[in-house]
This record gives structure tokens, sequence and C-alpha cells, in this order.
């Protein structure tokens, strides 16, 4: 592992966790080619729960197979590998120690027609993260849901539980249902809460998604009016986003998305590293892609979280 002076900052930043959280947390930065700089790349394949198996794998049907994702991952030099617990399951073994690994404990689907109420199912354990060897867990929680609170009080006691045994936590903090409109999901207000909720969770890697320039909550609206808050490009809406998370002593990822261009994948990349963020949790971007291509594209993206593009 590479124990180098910015990982022993970060590391300093969780000044309540264990020796052995910290370790998992040291394991997660120091991993694949980014090990050591504070940035991160990580593969997350939960896909299949979220939207099926033919909507996540079709475009590249080598992507049904779980060994795929855990080869990708280890071949392109990441950082780690967050997946459910059968995806897990199915090449623990064969990849063990290879790569740090996130176990994701709630999943949701989309035949599910909650709409105000949006909400995941827990599907795996801490006891299931310890036995498959992983670093950390994974917890999505919807701010804006009817079921937030239930949510929160969920992952209370699963971080609880996990940092007991010396695990992270990795939150995907997700703004959906209730009053938002679409808009507001990913408007730069809203997603600003999103992440500083998960901080105040107890979350050491904050997951969200990149934030529009749109403000959704009237009151919100006359802070950002008043004081001198830069939202005019992602770069910007970025360092916001890590500003709430602490003044940037959590380490923020920020999703992928939807399939798009090769283009605007580097430029949210581009985006992510000059506004101080910690990098990209990307998926459907990568293994929707043939291998050559999504190792050609993974290696173009830690080029630029080294500032080498």
């Amino acid at each position: 592992m590479k124990s180098t002076k910015k990982v022993k900052e970060i590391l300093s930043w969780y000044e309540s966790d264990n020796p052995g959280t910290k370790a998992n947390l040291a394991r997660i930065l120091s991993a694949g080619r980014l090990g050591g700089t504070g940035k991160l790349i990580i593969l997350p394949v939960d896909q299949g729960f979220e939207h099926g198996p033919a909507r996540s794998f079709a475009p590249n049907p080598a992507a049904y197979d779980p060994h795929y994702h855990f080869q990708i991952a280890v071949d392109a030099g990441l950082s780690a590998y967050a997946s459910v617990l059968g995806m897990i399951e199915a090449g623990a073994d064969s990849f063990a120690g290879q790569i740090p690994l996130i176990l994701k404990v709630n999943s949701s689907n989309s035949l599910s027609r909650a709409k105000e109420a949006p909400d995941q199912a827990v599907t795996a354990t801490v006891h299931d993260a310890l036995r498959l060897g992983c670093s950390a867990i994974g917890f999505t929680m919807y701010p804006g849901s009817d079921q937030m609170f239930e949510q929160m009080e969920e992952l209370r006691e699963l971080t609880a539980e996990a940092k007991s045994v010396g695990l992270a936590v990795v939150v995907w903090s997700y703004p959906r249902g209730g009053d938002l409109s679409k808009n507001g999901e990913l408007s730069i207000d809203v997603g600003a809460y999103a992440a500083h909720m998960a901080a105040l969770t107890g979350a050491h890697i904050i997951k969200v998604k990149l934030a529009t320039d749109f403000i959704e909550q009237g009151e919100a609206k006359k802070v950002y009016d008043k004081y001198p808050i830069d939202l005019s490009t992602q770069a910007a809406r970025v360092k916001h986003v890590t500003q709430a998370c602490f003044a940037g002593r959590r380490i923020v990822v920020f999703s992928g998305g939807a399939a798009k261009s090769e283009d605007s994948v580097y430029d949210d990349a581009r985006a992510i590293r000059d506004g101080g963020g910690n990098g990209s949790i990307i998926g459907r971007n990568t293994f929707q892609r043939s291998r050559e291509d999504a190792l050609a594209m993974l290696d173009k993206l830690v080029r630029i979280y080294k500032g080498q593009e």
C-alpha cells in the first residue's frame, strides 16, 4: 500500500474512527493507479437490481458475467469495485485481495411504483461484508422521499455496526420523491443539501450526482442570490458540493449517470478534478461499452485525475 502524505491527511479527517476502519479507508485510497493521490475511480455494478438485466447488460453481453466486472476493475487499476450481494459472492474467491470491495447493502428495482416515497430494501448485512472480505458497505438514501426518515434510521444502525467492526461506510445520497421536481433532483441547492446530509449521517465516502445550476427551493434561492456562491460552471458546482461536505473534509465522488458520449464523460471528470472532488464512480458508461473501449476510457480518466490530460 502507498502510504502517502495525502492519504495520511485524508485519514486525519476521520477523528473518531478505529484503526480497522482507517485501514480499510487506506486500502481504498491506496489501491490501483490512483493510489496515494487522494483521487478515486470506483466501478459500481448494482444496475441489475435498479434497472433490470437487459437494460443494464444487453449493450455488452459479456457484462452478464459477474467475473467480467471484477476483471475490468482489476485490469483498469481502479480504486474499488462496488456491487450487491450476489454479484460479489459470485467472484469473491477468484478475486480475493485483488481490489477493495464495497458491498451495497440496500437495493431498489424499477418495478416498484412508489414515486413520492421511493425506498430501498436492505438486501445484505455487515456480516456479509466481513465474510466476503469487503472494505466498506454502501447504502443509498433518498433525501426528499416520504420514506427518508426510516432510511436514515436504517443507515444509523448499519453505520454503527460497520464502524464497530472496522468497515468504512459509503453513502449514495440521491434526492428523489416527495415534492421534488425532476429538475430539483439535480439542482445545486438540493444536491449540496443531500451531500451534507450524508456527511451528517457519518459517511466516510459520499456519492452524489453532478448538479445543474437550477435552484429548487425558494428559501435557498434567496441565500444563493444574496451571497457570492459561484454556480456558473460544473467545476464551481463541484466545489460547492464538496464545501458542503465539511469544507472538503469528507471524500466526495460523483456518479457517471446514464450512458453518454466519451467527451461528456471526460468533461465531467475534468470538472470534478478542477472543483476539488475526489473522483468518479462510473458504471454504465464503462461496462456497456466493449472491454477494449472501457479500458481505454478508464485509462484516460486515470490520466485526467492525475493531471496528465
